[in-house]
């Protein structure tokens, strides 16, 4: 349960213990901390952003409810189903125990966004909201939680790339013993590991970092240059789509399409940012006006409904009248 995890190059040592607290007799992991205050954190920066892209509180919660759950499940799915092998036993079943202990680590984000898209769509249909400008809010809480969420690989020292000198390389004798079991590095490799002078991309640190940054340019893209809805939903599509397809590449331990060296979430990446682009420049080229926006439709609608000072006047006099 405890790993030893250093930067020698920043002068960086760690002894990291992957359980917070033990309840009850059971181990309650750092992952599952971690994992719940970026959601708590996505939710906050959701309920105050949702007033300005036309989703109440009710409407975000209401989504929320379904999403989560059905988000944890559709990353624990899309993992498994490409890591199949690792839940078999010895004699070829499936160790249906192991699928659910997601404390031990095996979500994919991909499964989760999959997901949360179609709850978004769903949820947005039976409240009569925009599917595109409900996404654009959850593009938000997205971001946030993945930022976050990331440093969960830092607790259980996983998630991690290829070898490198760089100043900022990660060791670890977890490591070390992984990359030697797959044949990634040689007897001599395993000890420059231990020794601090090789180590690997930190590559949980890179997409925590990349999808920060993401998170800011979309805050600034919404207060200064919304032009319809969509707009973010389809940025964020594109960021991380693109940046996750590079980052990928340096991993050591992704998903591949079924015995071949294709690399499932860097293809996905790369073609979310296609699809994400291309979205962005159609949308544009239609020359959006933003008072159609959800949000000024709605405030429009609001307004409509409420009855004006003139009417007000009427209602009052017709009223004195009859007494």
């Amino acid at each position: 349960m405890i790993n030893e995890l250093s930067f020698p190059g920043l002068g960086l040592h760690f002894t990291l213990n992957r359980v917070a607290v033990t309840l009850f007799g059971r181990p309650i992991y750092w992952y599952a901390f971690i994992i719940i205050t970026g959601f708590l954190l996505a939710w906050l920066y959701c309920s105050r952003k949702g007033q300005k892209l036309g989703v109440s509180d009710d409407d975000l919660t209401d989504m929320l409810i379904f999403a989560v759950p059905l988000a944890l499940i559709g990353a624990r799915l899309y993992y498994i189903i490409f890591y199949l092998d690792l839940y078999r036993r010895d004699d070829g079943s499936l160790d249906f125990a192991a699928m659910v202990r997601v404390w031990d680590g095996g979500l994919a984000i991909y499964g989760a966004v999959i997901v949360g898209v179609i709850v978004i769509f769903f949820v947005g249909r039976h409240k009569k909201i925009p599917f595109l400008a409900f996404a654009d809010l959850g593009a938000f809480g997205l971001l946030i939680g993945q930022c976050i969420g990331r440093w969960g690989n830092f607790m259980n020292v996983e998630a991690y790339g290829g070898v490198t000198t760089l100043p900022w390389r990660m060791c670890s004798p977890k490591i070390a013993a992984e990359l030697f079991g797959q044949g990634l590095v040689d007897s001599a490799g395993y000890q420059q590991i231990i020794d601090g002078t090789l180590g690997v991309h930190p590559t949980f640190f890179y997409e925590s970092l990349w999808n920060l940054i993401g998170f800011l340019l979309l805050v600034l893209i919404s207060r200064k240059w919304r032009k319809f809805d969509g707009q973010i939903f389809f940025s964020y599509i594109a960021w991380y789509g693109f940046g996750r397809g590079l980052i990928e590449g340096l991993r050591t331990d992704s998903l591949y399409f079924m015995n071949t060296p294709i690399r499932v979430s860097q293809v996905l990446g790369f073609a979310s940012a296609l699809v994400g682009g291309f979205l962005l420049v159609f949308f544009f080229l239609r020359r959006p006006n933003p008072e159609h926006l959800w949000v000024n439709r709605k405030a429009a609608m609001a307004a409509a409904d409420r009855p004006s000072a003139q009417d007000e006047k009427e209602e009052q006099d017709n009223g004195g009248d009859n007494h």
